[in-house]
């Protein structure tokens, strides 16, 4: 099954499609102030913890019409989640604008809101258009494979020359003589991927990333995803100088340790855009939906983290 949307143009028309798996319209915890959060369907991670499941695929194999969404008759496919375009669903936002007004504004969460990037840059620019705040709520893993954004590799000779080949930001805007240097900044400048996420960026007011774990081999075994993926995208967020706000979820036994939410809170640190890190207690409410769903959870016998543990590791994250 596919976990990633091509976000399809309306017949006719440049707009494009994305698939909504729920909308809330008075949140009080995805930024700052009162926000509609937008909640988009398909994410290419599968954490051990998610409370969410219900949002990771965007189509499922359905030959009897019985699953939700919107069926290909061609496949036999269902797209999951409702089909908005931009233009739509700021029609929808708007009538909350004034409940906006001390700071407030839309969050973008899912799911994976980098799945749908094109969707997300159109809705920002319209939201931004009337005024209204934009906030991104990501894991900062992107579906494309990490070459995909920056086909220079980061240990690439050229950084002896102080060429920031992890990122390509700081000579993005510096004259520079005709060299090897400058083709490395024109491959990562003309990535159709990069630019995509440089687009979005730059609609972006507010970046609220979960940094989930804080090595690669924890990542992969307890997401599927990749830090390194997540140290780029946060790369892109610091050019952008889009101000960030870092989550983590504390599980017992995996993420609890002292020692984990320094090592977690000194990667955010290390983000000059950072104002703030939060700890959210690990909890089980999500367990009737791996059940409806007939699938598994991983963290099913692991205990609740507790208020207590929260506020004892809280020290440890201040900004």
């Amino acid at each position: 099954m596919n976990n990633l949307i091509d976000n399809n143009k309306t017949e006719n028309t440049d707009h494009t499609i994305g698939y909504v798996h729920s909308l809330q319209s008075m949140g009080a915890v995805d930024g700052p102030g009162i926000r509609f959060c937008v909640f988009l369907q398909g994410c290419p991670l599968r954490c051990m913890y998610c409370h969410n499941p219900d949002t990771w695929l965007v189509e499922v194999h359905d030959t009897d019409g019985a699953a939700p969404g919107v069926r290909d008759n061609s496949s036999c496919m269902k797209r999951l989640g409702t089909p908005y375009t931009a233009e739509e669903l700021v029609k929808k936002i708007l009538r909350y604008k004034p409940y906006f007004a001390n700071g407030g504004g839309v969050t973008v969460s899912g799911g994976e809101p980098l799945v749908q990037a094109e969707f997300v840059t159109e809705l920002f620019t319209l939201l931004h258009e009337n005024g209204v705040h934009t906030c991104l709520d990501t894991s900062g893993n992107f579906p494309e494979d990490i070459t995909e954004l920056d086909p220079i590799p980061a240990d690439h000779d050229d950084t002896a020359n102080k060429i920031d080949v992890s990122t390509g930001t700081s000579l993005l805007n510096t004259p520079l003589a005709t060299s090897a240097a400058d083709k490395i900044i024109e491959i990562r400048k003309s990535s159709p991927s990069h630019e995509k996420y440089d687009r979005l960026l730059s609609v972006t007011d507010l970046v609220i990333c979960d940094i989930k774990f804080t090595t690669e081999k924890d990542y992969r075994e307890c997401t599927g995803g990749s830090l390194k993926k997540v140290q780029y995208f946060l790369d892109m967020v610091t050019k952008h100088s889009v101000p960030l706000w870092v989550r983590h979820v504390v599980v017992p036994g995996y993420t609890d340790s002292v020692e984990e939410v320094e090592a977690m809170a000194d990667i955010a640190r290390s983000y000059p855009t950072l104002e703030k890190i939060e700890l959210l207690p690990f909890h089980k409410l999500c367990i009737p939906k791996y059940e409806a769903l007939g699938i598994p959870f991983r963290c099913a016998d692991i205990p609740e983290c507790s208020k207590e543990t929260i506020e004892k590791l809280n020290p440890l994250v201040r900004v």
